[in-house]
């Protein structure tokens, strides 16, 4: 067995196509060293697992994961997301059957999270503790259907402050859907630069035609999407923002 300079096991490494061919229509495959390429992405996910990924939600309730992915998302950074999260989360707010008061959740959001030894105020404390509290009421009335994750995503499609992308991040972390693409701004700038995506096509307009289309890339990369949502997301993330 050849192990990796720590010991672990090294994982296999599948044999690419020519780089001048195409994945899907549009997009070639280049080489695992271009950054971003099909190849590259490619190799990304074969490096990692779901397990040390860690985006399915095993343990907490549906109302935190509905909670996380309300507070997160344009404009709020994965730390402040986790951090307001997990105040909320220790005041009880997500306790199911409890229905908490809009004015209790903005009270816990107006309050500054200490991020890296300095006070951070979250960005939108009332519109995010009214979307809170009409969702926690909503799953308690009438909780989403678990066994089709297309019409569970649909179902929480009816919250308001709830559209798709946002209802596609709750169904993948909370069912571990493959069904679905969580297509925020790293997804879409990564399909961009790779040309997968058509530059005239917007969210959440045409969601569903983009995502049909990162499912086909996916498939023809032999990539679960939730993984490769997830690994997309945290690399473009590091590479930071550039033109597109």
């Amino acid at each position: 067995m050849l192990l990796e300079a720590d010991g672990r096991p090294k994982a296999a490494r599948r044999t690419l196509p020519d780089p001048d061919a195409e994945v899907v229509p549009g997009v070639r495959w280049g080489r695992p060293e271009w950054v971003p390429s099909a190849a590259f992405w490619a190799d990304m996910v074969s490096r990692a697992s779901e397990q040390s990924d860690g985006f399915v939600n095993r343990d907490g309730s549906l109302q935190e994961e509905v909670g996380f992915c309300l507070l997160g998302g344009y404009g709020i950074t994965a730390e402040v997301n986790h951090a307001v999260h997990d105040r909320l989360v220790e005041a009880g707010v997500f306790v199911p059957g409890r229905r908490p008061a809009e004015a209790d959740i903005e009270a816990l959001l107006l309050q500054p999270v200490l991020l890296g030894g300095r006070p951070v105020r979250y960005r939108f404390p009332h519109q995010r503790a009214r979307r809170l509290a009409v969702a926690l009421g909503m799953i308690e009335d009438e909780p989403p259907p678990t066994d089709d994750a297309l019409g569970f995503r649909r179902h929480l499609m009816r919250i308001p402050g709830i559209g798709p992308k946002t209802a596609s991040w709750i169904t993948r972390n909370w069912l571990g859907s493959d069904e679905v693409a969580i297509l925020d701004i790293h997804i879409i700038r990564a399909g961009l630069l790779i040309g997968l995506f058509d530059r005239s096509m917007r969210v959440p307009r045409d969601y569903e035609a983009l995502e049909r289309r990162f499912l086909e890339f996916c498939g023809a990369l032999g990539a679960r999407p939730s993984l490769l949502d997830a690994v997309m997301w945290r690399a473009m993330r590091n590479i930071g923002r550039g033109p597109v």
